[in-house]
């Protein structure tokens, strides 16, 4: 085994979002060395094993990616592909008349491709849709956090230095908690997108969806640096008023971050979802 598959041990994990997960406290291997999964330390709530295909390796830290995205991303992939070559045969063939019964040969398997990319993302949407609703509980339990300890701080029971600080990790929970749902509703309108009728045969346009342009992958990823919380600004009664999310700025990732996934993580695509934090 590589010492840079091991290079993470130790290193703190975040998912893409920026909520902690954990540490890193070890790995477990196949038969022919080969990472299954990695140990991560959650605190009280024992250590996780996380599968090694859904992390990346970014400066300091290890970024854990959602399995739905994974998922929805390989969906939008084959799907798009699917429709371009259903589009190109039905091209050949107005083009062409004599093509005809050849093209309906080939027709029959991008057709029964289709089908079964129909089913999947139909899967995919329950997933997405369930998560959604562990997001909404979520959430629900961050305000519920913060709300308390306004009652706390307007009773004189806590600090305003205290209750400031609550209310700026609340505001981050809540930030990275609409962060995904962001991305989700991204994720479904691009796959409501995905229609013969918006696809283009044109390689110079396409409704593949596009990340940020990367001139080039560094070998050295960039360590991700804390982000500047602007909506801890108080009030005249000492209670912070509600600013907007900060922006989001991309993380350089590198490429060869983790050659364990068989389907290999697109840089630019990581350099999109990965924010700072």
């Amino acid at each position: 085994m590589s010492e840079e598959k091991l290079a993470f041990v130790g290193k703190q994990v975040k998912d893409i979002y920026g909520t902690f997960i954990g540490k890193v406290v070890g790995i477990i291997t196949e038969i022919d060395g080969e990472i299954e999964s990695v140990g991560v330390d959650c605190g009280s709530a024992g250590i996780k094993q996380l599968p090694y295909e859904q992390l990346v390796v970014q400066g300091d830290f290890v970024f854990f990616i959602p399995k739905w995205r994974l998922e929805a991303q390989k969906l939008i992939r084959q799907k798009s592909l699917t429709l371009k070559r259903i589009k190109a045969l039905h091209e050949i063939v107005a083009e062409n008349d004599g093509m005809k019964e050849d093209a309906e040969l080939v027709s029959i398997k991008y057709e029964k491709k289709l089908n079964e990319l129909n089913e999947a993302e139909k899967a995919v949407g329950d997933k997405l849709a369930a998560r959604l609703a562990e997001l909404d509980a979520e959430a629900k339990q961050v305000k519920a956090v913060l709300f308390d300890a306004k009652l706390q701080f307007r009773s004189n029971e806590m600090k305003e230095e205290t209750y400031q600080q609550v209310k700026i990790n609340t505001d981050e929970l809540v930030e990275h908690i609409n962060n995904e749902r962001t991305e989700i509703g991204n994720v479904r309108a691009k796959l409501s997108g995905l229609t013969i009728d918006n696809i283009t045969t044109d390689s110079a346009a396409t409704t593949t969806p596009t990340a940020p342009t990367v001139d080039s992958v560094p070998a050295t990823a960039t360590t991700a640096e804390p982000a500047s919380h602007s909506s801890t600004t108080a009030d005249s009664h000492g209670e912070p008023v509600t600013a907007t999310p900060a922006e989001e700025k991309p993380i350089t990732v590198t490429a060869s971050s983790n050659n364990n996934n068989e389907e290999g993580h697109d840089a630019a695509w990581l350099n999109q979802v990965i924010q700072q934090q």
